[in-house]
């Protein structure tokens, strides 16, 4: 093995171990406890919460619940403004760190998710844009794949900015909502929340064919 390759495994298994670590101290961290201390750094505050949200992927916490201080700390229209910077801050971070680590043994998938790898280098906006969707699916584990699987940056970062933008209202809202200052936000979030599971749920067997299981496309 070269010497390379060992720095890359020794990389990886670092940054894997502090993940873990840093995922275990922020396990009880609540929307309203982000929201104290961004808020405590007065003019400072959008920077302060913005470089936060950026290296969060470095300990994969939640995105939602960033979204939901967002809205808490900012209202709904600066706090989707902030959200969105740095959850592009963060995806390019996580997108670089696993390019850069190689990260070898993610490429070697099976047989199915080579088909899915394979789609995704053809048309690689599509198909990012569809898992930033999907609900269900880990940010940062759709940020790390990427770059592991030598996604193009371009169409990648293009498809997040686009696919983020719903999930990203959704919970700004709600946590402005939360505030009380404006229920009628809260209702939005609710809304929207409904009318995105029911198209998925309608467009369920689409997305499955979409990512090679056609057998259930009939």
């Amino acid at each position: 093995m070269k010497i390379n390759d060992v720095l890359k495994v020794f990389g990886f298994v670092a940054v894997l171990l502090l993940i873990v670590w840093g995922s275990r101290s922020f396990w009880e961290v609540r929307p309203s406890d982000i929201r104290d201390l961004v808020i405590s750094f007065g003019w400072w505050a959008p920077v302060v919460f913005i470089a936060l949200l950026t290296f969060r992927p470095l300990v994969l916490f939640p995105t939602s619940i960033f979204s939901i201080a967002a809205g808490l700390a900012f209202g709904p229209y600066n706090g989707f403004i902030y959200i969105f910077i740095g959850a592009i801050g963060g995806a390019s971070l996580a997108y670089v760190i696993s390019s850069f680590l190689g990260m070898k043994f993610w490429r070697k998938p099976s047989p199915k998710m080579s088909s899915v790898r394979e789609k995704m280098a053809e048309n690689s906006f599509f198909y990012i844009l569809i898992l930033r969707l999907l609900p269900f699916l880990n940010f940062d584990l759709v940020s790390y794949l990427a770059g592991a699987g030598k996604v193009r940056y371009l169409p990648y970062i293009a498809a997040t900015a686009v696919g983020i933008i719903p999930g990203t209202i959704g919970f700004v809202f709600f946590g402005s909502g939360l505030s009380g200052e404006d229920r009628v936000h809260l209702y939005v979030a609710v809304a929207m929340f409904i009318l995105f599971s029911l198209l998925l749920f309608f467009t369920r067997k689409k997305l499955k064919s979409w990512f090679g299981d056609s057998k259930d496309e009939k």
